[in-house]
């Protein structure tokens, strides 16, 4: 039997997730739930400064609001606790004494004026800036004297000549790289916190994590990782690592092309189901524009549909997803996303009917806002454009869709044959003028199911407005 798979969401709490957060966070946890495995959650706090509690009561919540349920980990607890890296120091000091006691890491003294002038010399000569191995031949004696002199080193791990790191990657195959190219590189900071590099391997290895979804960006970390691994002893996950989200210019994803965070999305008043299914699209091949709860998208996830290429946000297809979503909604849930000033405008007797009138014409909260003013408010106030439509009917016109009112009342079929035949008017002539003169607007909802709504009594006063036009 195979193990079970077991996926992760590492995220650093310096801020509020966004889409490229929560992609990954996803990816993660359809690929757990495709094959019945475990979705983990770990906060990698190490950066002491910009690490908030705040930000990981946040990401708590945004994850729970996507419906992306995490069975270890972070506020569910595990074998493998704590799961937050700032209190699992004790633990890493046991694995850099296990590389020192294998001579596989060294006290760099080096300053980070000299390492980027380093850098920088490497660079002009055409070579791949690494390290350049100064503090790795240090005899104690001489550790010890810079040590005594105050100067605080960080820990680098040795990396081995003339090796090659082979791995296949979840997304983009076969990858090899060159230790020659990857030089010598920290593993714990002068300040004596751990280095993304080691704990973020560590880790995973630890918690049993067998595959990891993470973004290109980190493609270059893998094979440090995998030699860290190696040198410990530990086991290597399966790495897949999916292409970068990009704005309609083909540049990275950011505020400039109005993404928002998670958090704002939700305010914003996007159902998460639209949010899941806009970013379940992004950079992986499903094959059909279908709207899927969290189940459906993972039993048709592969990380072999996982694009190389980058994925372009389309803030038209986040609303395309919003409308399908709205549409698979509940009354219930509907009924509570308008909000409460919705509410308190519609009465409590009309509620389903509105709902039901208005779910194909709602995509944010602000039509269901315009809506139930259309429908309730006393007065409306009409453009410019939509007066010159029911000047251009006549008071007659007005004169006779009263009297089909009070004939009829509110079923707008039988009103408006009833005007047709005492008007001779047809067609577009017919229905705009009503519909304009009803609502204040020459599109929207079934007419049908929006005058009932109206009432006989507003619906005549906003017919015998326009009465006296000629």
């Amino acid at each position: 039997m195979h193990a079970p798979i077991k996926t992760r969401f590492a995220p650093s709490p310096t801020g509020l997730i966004h889409l490229g957060n929560a992609r990954t966070a996803l990816f993660n946890a359809l690929l757990a739930l495709r094959h019945g495995g475990v979705f983990l959650l770990r906060i990698e706090d190490t950066d002491r400064e910009r690490s908030r509690d705040e930000y990981i009561h946040a990401l708590i919540e945004d994850m729970r609001w996507l419906g992306l349920d995490w069975q270890e980990g972070e506020a569910a607890g595990g074998a493998q606790a704590p799961y937050r890296q700032s209190e699992r120091g004790t633990l890493y000091e046991h694995y850099y004494e296990q590389l020192a006691r294998a001579g596989r890491v060294y006290p760099c003294f080096c300053s980070e004026q000299e390492l980027k002038l380093s850098r920088k010399a490497q660079l002009n000569a055409g070579q791949p800036p690494r390290y350049s191995g100064k503090c790795s031949h240090l005899s104690s004696d001489e550790v010890a004297a810079k040590v005594a002199a105050g100067l605080r080193p960080t820990l680098r791990f040795r990396v081995p000549k003339g090796e090659e790191i082979v791995f296949t990657d979840g997304v983009r195959g076969a990858q090899r790289f060159r230790s020659d190219d990857i030089g010598d590189f920290i593993i714990r900071r002068a300040d004596g916190t751990p280095a993304f590099f080691f704990t973020n391997a560590v880790d995973d290895a630890l918690m049993e994590v067998s595959h990891v979804v993470r973004g290109e960006d980190h493609l270059t970390n893998t094979p440090r990782q995998i030699l860290l691994l190696q040198a410990l002893g530990l086991p290597v996950p399966s790495y897949a690592h999916i292409s970068m989200i990009t704005g309609s210019d083909g540049s990275p994803l950011s505020k400039r092309h109005g993404s928002l965070g998670i958090g704002e999305l939700r305010e914003a008043g996007f159902l998460p189901g639209a949010v899941v299914n806009h970013l379940a699209r992004l950079g992986h091949y499903f094959g059909h524009d279908d709207y899927k709860e969290l189940a459906g998208l993972a039993a048709e996830f592969e990380t072999a549909r996982l694009a190389k290429s980058p994925a372009a946000h389309d803030d038209g297809r986040l609303l395309y997803w919003q409308k399908a979503a709205l549409l698979k909604a509940s009354f219930e849930e509907l009924w509570e996303w308008v909000g409460a000033e919705v509410r308190d405008r519609v009465p409590a007797e009309d509620a389903q009917s509105f709902i039901a009138a208005l779910r194909d014409n709602l995509v944010m909260r602000a039509d269901a806002l315009r809506w139930a003013g259309r429908l309730y408010d006393e007065q409306l106030e009409l453009e410019q454009e939509n007066i010159e439509i029911v000047q251009a009917a006549g008071g007659d016109f007005f004169r006779h869709a009263l009297e089909a009112l009070t004939l009829h009342g509110p079923r707008f079929k039988e009103l408006a044959d009833e005007v047709k035949q005492r008007s001779g008017v047809k067609g577009k002539a017919l229905f705009m003028p009503l519909r304009v003169a009803l609502t204040g607007e020459q599109h929207g909802p079934e007419m049908g199911r929006v005058l009932p709504l109206i009432g006989m009594e507003r619906a005549r006063r906003r017919l015998e407005v326009w009465v006296n036009t000629r």
